[in-house]
């Protein structure tokens, strides 16, 4: 499989980057600066890009089989991640390719609250509040569009460095949570799991989540 992969040395989609290349696929691993360059694999193709970039995008995803995008906006900015979204959903329907997303775990139903989302929950950290409303402006626009081919992940509330385990709980819309009520992932398990739906596609326009098996 040929895949482009927008936020390639992040935390995120440098675990995506390398899950991608242990499988054997092909992978164009896109950096807005060049000096990131050097944190990419010798197996990638490097090239430089934005997602926010409409041309860009369309340039990078032709010819390819899937676009995964693992971007998040730096503290401030967080305002930006909509309007990156409208412009890689417009560019992938332009092109036909299919978009992998990852987005964030704030607009997960939590059980036993009546109906509240993650971020909605009196206990959510008020640093994360612009995130996760921008997030919750993202998951929008992915439910309105129907032209593009998308599926939208969700990752657990804790999204941290670990062990690849190779397995991994799945969902729909509801925070996955362990017995002791903790709901998290590793990050390599979460490239796993986004490199499963990748290959075998389960979720076609729509949001799933995942958790620590």
């Amino acid at each position: 499989m040929r895949i482009t992969v927008f936020g390639a040395t992040g935390d995120v989609g440098s675990g995506v980057v390398a899950e991608a290349l242990a499988r054997g696929h092909e992978v164009v691993a896109v950096v807005r600066d060049p000096a990131r360059a050097a944190a990419v694999p010798a197996a990638a193709e490097v090239r430089v890009g934005d997602a926010a970039n409409l041309d860009d995008v369309v340039n990078l995803s032709t010819g390819k089989d899937l676009v995964i995008t693992a971007t998040r906006p730096p503290a401030g900015q967080e305002h930006e991640l909509p309007a990156v979204t409208s412009v890689l959903l417009k560019a992938l329907a332009h092109t036909g390719v299919r978009l992998l997303a990852v987005g964030g775990a704030a607009t997960l139903n939590v059980p036993d609250t009546d109906g509240l989302t993650l971020h909605e929950t009196p206990d959510f950290p008020a640093e994360l509040r612009p995130i996760a409303l921008a997030c919750a402006a993202q998951l929008a626009l992915y439910r309105a569009e129907t032209t593009a081919d998308w599926t939208y992940l969700s990752p657990p509330a804790l999204l941290v460095p670990g062990t690849r385990t190779g397995t991994y709980r799945s969902g729909t819309d509801d925070l996955l949570t362990a017995p002791d009520g903790t709901s998290t992932i590793s990050m390599e398990d979460l490239a796993v799991a986004l490199l499963d739906e990748a290959e075998t596609p389960a979720h076609p326009r729509t949001r799933f989540t995942v958790a620590a098996a």
